[in-house]
């Protein structure tokens, strides 16, 4: 979102949600210059349960600054009964709260599988009470300097199935190399 608002030169009227607290967002239109950019969720073949992952990705987009027009019924915390969003429930949800919990947990119960799902955390150091500070610090990283970081380029040697193909002086080099060894051969009486 905030890569998008930089593109257009929108990213300093419309700054977004700048604390994120889970709560809903809606961007508001600035009367002094150009409106809001506007996008419609399109979920296509995803199934739209509650909590499901292309919503996050649609509040994250909303609370970035583009105006996306959508309800909270389908977040994490909302409670049909009662009819009202639950911030804080959203707001773990966000920070990875919910991951938080079943790395503890699988830590407890299993921890072969533990090592198996979260290896890459653990290599990296990230601990289940680690999430959420790593999160804000994307955040906050995001905020300050959204424009992509160029990705190193890796060599990467591709493989070849077939022969590569012999030009005129090597195919001599190897009829000749042939006709030596069976001359050879026959001086010795093998043939």
């Amino acid at each position: 979102a905030r890569r998008l608002l930089q593109k257009f030169k929108l990213d300093g009227l419309y700054k977004g949600q700048e604390e994120v607290d889970g709560d809903e967002y809606n961007v508001e239109a600035d009367d002094e210059g150009s409106g809001p950019f506007r996008a419609f969720l399109d979920v296509g073949l995803v199934r739209t349960t509650t909590g499901a992952r292309v919503f996050g990705a649609m509040k994250g987009a909303a609370d970035g600054g583009v105006d996306i027009p959508h309800s909270v019924k389908r977040f994490p915390g909302y409670d049909e009964d009662k009819d009202e969003l639950d911030a804080d429930v959203h707001r773990s949800h966000i920070f990875g709260g919910h991951v938080g919990d079943y790395m503890k947990h699988l830590q407890e119960e299993d921890g072969d599988a533990y090592q198996r799902q979260f290896g890459k955390y653990i290599k990296l150091g990230v601990n289940a009470d680690g999430l959420e500070a790593m999160y804000k610090k994307v955040h906050s990283a995001i905020r300050a300097d959204p424009a992509p970081k160029a990705a190193a380029k890796k060599e990467v040697k591709t493989k070849r199935w077939n022969k590569a193909k012999l030009n005129l002086a090597q195919r001599k080099d190897k009829v000749r190399q042939k006709k030596e060894a069976w001359l050879k051969k026959v001086a010795a009486g093998d043939a």
